[in-house]
């Protein structure tokens, strides 16, 4: 896992610089200036809409006493988008863009539930079956008198 994500971080500047390159070289340095800073202000819109409306269903999921997991999950994929957003490129801002768009965001919150496991400890209790099998055989308990103070 930490070689991909090693060949990610060297692998993704050479590819938002290709792109980059490529562009340029079609629709020329302004145009492609102008679609770079465009997509930030976009984004910037977008995440400001987004990022209040899933702070609503935040508030009304706690409020309401349910589970907000895939609140949660919509504001890690938003926060996602905005640190994309921040790396100049094409890819970044696509990816960035892409998961700013509530379906996007379901879609991988859906394929992202089918492989977790969710546990609510609050609701879990604990009985000990018989109280001289949960001792150590190595504890020793004393009584006040058994040990002096130094």
């Amino acid at each position: 896992m930490i070689r991909f994500f090693a060949f990610g971080l060297i692998a993704l500047p050479i590819v938002e610089i290709a792109i980059f390159i490529k562009v340029g070289q079609t629709i020329g340095l302004f145009p492609t200036l102008a679609l770079i800073i465009g997509a930030a202000l976009l984004g910037g819109v977008l995440i400001r809409q987004q990022g209040l409306s899933v702070l609503t269903q935040l508030r009304n999921n706690v409020s309401a006493g349910r589970m907000p997991g895939k609140t949660i999950a919509d504001t890690m994929m938003i926060g996602l988008a905005a640190l994309l957003l921040v790396l100049p490129g094409f890819l970044s801002d696509f990816v960035a863009l892409a998961l700013l768009l509530p379906p996007v965001r379901s879609w991988i919150y859906k394929s992202l539930a089918s492989r977790v496991t969710v546990v609510d400890a609050t609701t879990a209790t604990y009985r000990r079956q018989d109280p001289a099998a949960s001792r150590n055989e190595g504890v020793i308990d004393l009584d006040d008198e058994d040990y002096r103070p130094r």
